[in-house]
C-alpha cells in the first residue's frame, strides 16, 4: 500500500471517530498530511487497518509505561488529558523517538479489538439459531483474538426492555435494541456443545503483554469499554480450559474442524469485524467451505463485512442454503437493530 492509500485510510477513520474519539479524528487529520508519519506507516502488514495499528502501537508503549509528553492528551492515562488540538507535535516526535520500536509492532501485531460488547447482538442470534434446529450448538469463531465472544452464554445482558443471561457474571453487557423489531431473547441460554477459537495470531490474556496490547486498541475516550475489557479478561482466565484455541489460518482449518464435530450438534461459524482484513479471495473461499459442508450436514454462518458491514447469517438446513441480514450494528456494540431479513441468495453469489 502506497502513501496515497494509507493517507486516504486515515481520512476515512477520522470520519469514524467523529463523536467517538476526538483524539484519534484530530490526529488522524493530521497524519493524513505528513510524509514522515505515513511512510512509517508502510510497514503495516498487508491486510490490516493502519489507522488502527498505528495508534494501537503508540498507545501500548505508553501504557507500557514510556515516558513522554504525549501521554498528557490520552485520557486513558492522565485523569485531566490536555487540549487535543495541541497533541500532533508530540504525537510526530514521540513516533520519531520510537520509531523503531513502532515498526517492530506494525511488523508483529494485529488488529484484533475483540469487542466483548458485540456479544449484545451475537446472543439473540445464537438463540434463533438454536430454535431453528434445537440441537447444541458448536461454536468455531474465525479470527478469535483472546475468545471474549465464544463465551457469550456466560455473560448478564441489560437492554431498554428486559434482563437476560447470568446475573451472576461479573461481566454485565448493557447494549440498546433501535427499531420496533424485537429479537428472540430468551431466560434460557441456548446449549453449547463445544467452543473453538482459531486466529493466526491467538492473543493469551494470562501473558501481560497480550494483555496489554488489547488494552492499546481500545480508543483513549472509552473508559466504558476499558472496564468492560478489564472485566472480562478476569472472566475468560477463569473459563479458558472450556475453549479450544487453533493458532492457523481459519479459514484453511474449517473443513478439518467441521469434520470431527459430532452430528448430534449444529455447527456455528462466525466472525465479527474480521472479513474486513481478507482479500477477496479468502472471503470466497470461505464461503465456499460452508457450502461444502452445508451439502453434508447443517451450519450456520454468522458474519460481517464479506458484502458489506451488516450482519449476515448464511444457513443450510437439511441441504436448503438461506441468506438473512440479521442486523444493523454499531461496531463496539453499543446498540444494533434488529432486521431478519431473508434475502434472495442470486443477489448476493
Amino acid at each position: 500500500m502506497n502513501t496515497s492509500q494509507i493517507a486516504e485510510r486515515f481520512r476515512v477513520f477520522a470520519q469514524d471517530c467523529i463523536g467517538s474519539s476526538p483524539l484519534y479524528e484530530f490526529l488522524s487529520l493530521k497524519i493524513a498530511q505528513d510524509d514522515a508519519l505515513l511512510e512509517l506507516c508502510t510497514y503495516a502488514r498487508s491486510g490490516q487497518p493502519v489507522p488502527n495499528l498505528l495508534f494501537g502501537a503508540v498507545h501500548y508503549l505508553l501504557l507500557s509505561g514510556v515516558e513522554h509528553t504525549l501521554k498528557k492528551y490520552y485520557p486513558s492515562i492522565v485523569q485531566s488529558p490536555r487540549k487535543t488540538t495541541d497533541s500532533f507535535v508530540y504525537f510526530k516526535d514521540f513516533c520519531i523517538k520510537h520509531q523503531n520500536q513502532i515498526q517492530h509492532i506494525l511488523q508483529t501485531r494485529r488488529v484484533q479489538t475483540n469487542e466483548v460488547r458485540r456479544c449484545s447482538y451475537l446472543f439473540p442470534c445464537f438463540t434463533y439459531i438454536y430454535n431453528q434446529v434445537e440441537k447444541p450448538l458448536t461454536l468455531i469463531e474465525i479470527g478469535t483474538s483472546a475468545g471474549f465472544q465464544l463465551l457469550f452464554d456466560k455473560y448478564r445482558y441489560t437492554y431498554q426492555k428486559g434482563k437476560y443471561g447470568n446475573p451472576a457474571s461479573t461481566v454485565h453487557i448493557e447494549s440498546e435494541v433501535v427499531g420496533d423489531a424485537v429479537p428472540p431473547f430468551s431466560d434460557d441460554m441456548p446449549p453449547i456443545a463445544s467452543r473453538t477459537g482459531m486466529d493466526l495470531q491467538i492473543n493469551d490474556v494470562s501473558d501481560p503483554n497480550d494483555a496489554l496490547w488489547l488494552q492499546a486498541l481500545i480508543w483513549p475516550e472509552h473508559d466504558r469499554r476499558r472496564r468492560l475489557f478489564q472485566q472480562t479478561v478476569q472472566h475468560l482466565l477463569r473459563h479458558k480450559d472450556e475453549i479450544t484455541f487453533i493458532e492457523g489460518d481459519g479459514v484453511k482449518l474449517l473443513p478439518r474442524v467441521a469434520s470431527d464435530i459430532p452430528h448430534d450438534t449444529v455447527i456455528c461459524v462466525f466472525h465479527t469485524h474480521v472479513a474486513n482484513q481478507m482479500t477477496v479471495q479468502m472471503k470466497e473461499r470461505l464461503l465456499a467451505h460452508v457450502r461444502t459442508i452445508g451439502a453434508q450436514r447443517d451450519i450456520f454462518h454468522l458474519y460481517n463485512n464479506i458484502w458489506d458491514n451488516e450482519l449476515y447469517l448464511d444457513s443450510f438446513v437439511n441441504g436448503v442454503g438461506k441468506r438473512r441480514i440479521m442486523a444493523s450494528t454499531d461496531a463496539h456494540g453499543r446498540w444494533f437493530w434488529w432486521r431478519e431479513e431473508e434475502l434472495k441468495r442470486a443477489s448476493k453469489t
